[in-house]
């Protein structure tokens, strides 16, 4: 592909990589303002982000293969304008049922930027200039997703929250164009006769099940959905292996452990670390008393350092092995997620701030390599599906990451409003989340090591 295609073809992918994570993170730092103007208490307010999560998790992988079969290019057009409605929807609801319904409809749009987007990129560049480009993407994502947070607070804090979802607009409108005049080649992968119906559903199913039992844990109910979400997980592995066509196909697992072992790294690193501008935008402003725009400037500490440390780890991911730097990066991971777990009323916003900076190293250093480390251990043929498990294993990483934050916060605090009363138990919650999330991580880096370093056989 020619040089200038290329180029196209990066722009393309970091700007709808940056819109998506923007929109799931930037939300967390307008729910205290969304919570009062529509009464929500704290497990309630949690769907607003969780539902855009669950959206984008059920639709990932059958939109995969959708988009190998009649075009990569065609379903990324599809969902950058399905996103950008959806956006508006959400500007105008009146209601935090209508507000949590165009969430969802939000991340059904996103699971089809995510799941062609790495996958056209991949294809364009051929895999010894793919590190750098993989870094550069990896840092449009990691600043939509960390940067969120400070440009939601501005945002909010000078125009009210329905200005976050009126910010996707232009920014949705300059991508649609650049594809529709500038983005000239399609891209396909397996070409299948059928389509996996059924197996779609169970999944959808299953994830459902899943996450909204963790939402209402410690429920007995919750503890049934969950029962219920992993009995059709069983189902749907043994379904996926025996169908022809499977919408999920297993021997990717089955078969290269590296493949395997770099998406459960990264489910640990963004089911460790997503939750992060959460909690702190609820510590910050209830426990601290920040505005949303003072919060927003304090959490701006993380995505400039990601975005500058992504593009280095990318560079390095085309010579050195992917697994020594991602696994160093989840160790520096952990290590800021230990520190935050100090947290109290007394602490220093520098020590805040120094956190969040050792964070997005991490976080750079884990992402690129691995991203590198995935795409590069199938056939071109897989890139579509590849491409939708690494955007399912970041989203399902996210909806856990919530989930925990919630369960824990529900059990400190309860379902009720968090108002001064209950300030010492939020701060509590928060500590523990962050302790458990540090334990996590640490497991991660050796689950990240255990890749082999031989040269691997690409999946057939």
């Amino acid at each position: 592909m020619a040089l200038a295609s290329k180029r196209i073809v990066l722009i393309i992918a970091s700007l709808g990589s940056f819109l998506t994570p923007f929109m799931a993170s930037s939300i967390n730092i307008a729910l205290p303002d969304i919570g009062e103007e529509f009464s929500m208490g704290a497990i309630l307010l949690s769907w607003v982000a969780t539902s855009y999560l669950l959206s984008s998790a059920v639709f990932l992988v059958p939109f995969g293969k959708i988009g190998d079969k009649f075009g990569r290019k065609k379903i990324y057009t599809y969902g950058i304008i399905t996103f950008v409605l959806a956006s508006f929807g959400c500007s105008v609801s009146f209601s935090a049922g209508m507000l949590i319904f165009f969430r969802v409809i939000q991340g059904l749009g996103s699971a089809m930027l995510f799941s062609t987007g790495t996958a056209i990129l991949t294809s364009a560049y051929p895999e010894k200039e793919r590190g750098k480009a993989i870094g550069i993407n990896t840092a449009s994502i990691y600043a939509g997703l960390t940067a969120g947070p400070s440009i939601g607070g501005v945002l909010t804090n000078l125009f009210g929250w329905r200005s976050i979802f009126a910010a996707n607009l232009p920014l949705g409108s300059i991508v649609f164009l650049l594809i529709l005049f500038k983005l000239k080649n399609e891209w396909y992968g397996e070409k299948t006769s059928g389509f996996d119906y059924f197996g779609s559903l169970l999944y959808g199913l299953m994830l459902l099940m899943f996450t909204y039992g963790l939402s209402i844990l410690p429920q007995y109910t919750g503890i049934l959905f969950l029962f219920f979400g992993l009995l059709l997980s069983v189902f749907f592995i043994k379904w996926e292996l025996k169908v022809k066509e499977p919408v999920l196909n297993m021997n990717l697992f089955k078969e290269n452990r590296k493949f395997t072992f770099s998406n459960v790294a990264a489910f640990i690193n963004y089911g460790t670390t997503f939750a992060v501008s959460f909690l702190l935008s609820l510590y910050l402003q209830y426990i601290k008393g920040f505005n949303p725009g003072q919060t927003g400037l304090i959490l701006l500490s993380q995505p400039v350092v990601m975005i500058l440390f992504s593009i280095l780890a990318g560079r390095l991911s085309d010579k050195i092995e992917s697994r020594k730097i991602s696994s160093f990066g989840l160790f520096i991971t952990s290590l800021s997620l230990f520190t935050l777990s100090f947290i109290n009323v007394e602490t220093s916003i520098v020590f805040i701030v120094i956190s969040l900076m050792v964070l997005g190293v991490g976080l750079a250093f884990f992402a690129a390599p691995n991203i590198h480390a995935i795409m590069s251990s199938v056939e071109e043929k897989f890139y579509g599906l590849t491409s939708a498990i690494i955007g399912t294993t970041k989203v399902t990483g996210q909806m856990f990451s919530m989930a925990v934050a919630s369960l824990i916060i529900g059990i400190y605090v309860g379902r009720s409003e968090i108002n001064p009363q209950n300030y010492f138990l939020l701060l509590k919650s928060e500590r523990v989340t962050f302790l458990i999330f540090s334990i996590l991580c640490i497991a991660g880096v050796f689950i990240s090591l255990a890749r082999d370093n031989t040269l691997y056989q690409k999946t057939k």
